[in-house]
């Protein structure tokens, strides 16, 4: 048989293939197989037994102020998404924008593939009358000044170690630490030079829909142009930047503060025998590898991932053992999920959403064109 004959048809069985699975079916199952793999690596290399214990052990009063830490955060998220979407031309109050957080953070641990997203933009569109394409490239402008936070703070921590030598890893390799730096420094760069491009004269837009006319990458060439688009309004306004960028450093430094209460309350505490600037320094890179290790898709909301990246920059720069560590990043993350649920929860019900669904396409603005910034027409 032809070579590219026999190539089309595997094309042709694959997509078909995708059409027929259910949307997020590739992430459950790629839950399922880090959570196996996970349950086959820990069963061999821990001591299930002793995570179970430290995590039983762990000081109340510091779980509950790292409850509290956590639930503060929140307002911020809120009131940094109104920033986002000031520029856009959409003012909301930063109450209602708080819960459409919870909302779609909360479908994004239930609905697969981050599908979850929809719903802040379906909230946006039914609440506020923010068109869709206006309320998804918002969330795009938001994770952009994410990983510009992550990458801040992690490469900030990776520096203090290094700098004052607190790396204590058994092996010396300390490939956990330097694959989390990469990772970091990638992404803050990425999204900096995405900002900074933002913020420039040129514009790429027409020119590359020109040319990507009749391709296949035509869609993704679009859905590029108009994300670039709504970075550059943002972009364009300097106190909107330094806003943003205040508060999503705000918000990821509680989140990084929560993991460090955490990490404490399973140590017996600041004064239990690791330095205190230790468990904020590692705390910190731990949550920044963690929640970097949660972009990609493999797992539903990260589960496996963020525990894996967390206990592998604790191990490696601490002397508290791997099973301690674990149960402080299963902790962490359980606690964080909770809280998400629990106000995903509340909103839900005062919202009248049925289950913290996404929108049909059906319901999606008939007109999304129109609804472009003017910058990507």
């Amino acid at each position: 048989m032809n070579p590219r004959v026999a190539l089309a048809r595997l094309r042709e069985r694959l997509s078909g293939t995708r059409e027929r699975l259910p949307r997020g079916s590739l992430t459950v199952a790629g839950t399922v197989l880090v959570l196996a793999l996970g349950g086959v690596v820990l069963a061999r290399t821990l001591d299930v037994g002793a995570v179970v214990g430290a995590a039983a052990a762990a000081d109340p009063r510091l779980l509950l102020a790292a409850l509290v830490v956590y639930l503060l955060s929140w307002p911020v998220r809120g009131r940094r998404y109104a920033d986002v979407l000031a520029p856009m031309g959409h003012r909301c109050r930063t109450g209602f924008l708080t819960a459409t957080v919870f909302a779609s953070q909360t479908a994004n641990l239930i609905v697969p593939a981050r599908a979850g997203d929809g719903v802040r933009a379906y909230l946006l569109k039914r609440r506020r009358e923010v068109p869709y394409p206006t309320g998804v490239a918002s969330l795009a402008v938001e994770r952009a000044f994410d990983l510009v936070a992550l990458g801040a703070l992690g490469g900030t921590a990776l520096a203090v170690l290094l700098v004052d030598g607190r790396a204590v890893a058994a092996d010396g390799s300390g490939r956990a630490v330097a694959a989390a730096a990469g990772t970091a420094l990638a992404a803050a760069a990425l999204s900096v030079a995405v900002v900074a491009v933002a913020r420039g004269d040129r514009r790429f837009g027409p020119a590359l829909r020109e040319r990507a006319i009749g391709s296949r990458l035509s869609g993704a060439v679009d859905a590029a142009v108009r994300f670039g688009a709504a970075v550059r309004v943002v972009a364009a306004d300097a106190g909107a930047v330094a806003r943003v960028s205040l508060a999503s450093g705000v918000v990821w430094a509680a989140d990084a503060l929560t993991a460090v209460l955490v990490l404490a309350a399973l140590v017996g505490g600041f004064g239990g025998g690791i330095d205190p600037a230790t468990l904020f320094v590692v705390g910190t890179l731990a949550v920044s590898a963690g929640n970097l290790a949660k972009v990609l898709p493999l797992s539903q909301g990260g589960i496996g991932l963020y525990e894996a990246a967390f206990t592998g920059i604790v191990v490696a720069t601490t002397p508290i053992p791997a099973e301690t560590a674990l149960a402080a990043a299963a902790l962490d993350h359980a606690l964080k999920n909770a809280v998400t649920l629990a106000g995903g929860g509340l909103v839900a019900a005062a919202f009248d959403l049925s289950a913290l669904r996404a929108p049909d396409e059906s319901e999606r603005d008939p007109d999304a064109a129109a609804t472009r910034p003017a910058a990507d027409r």
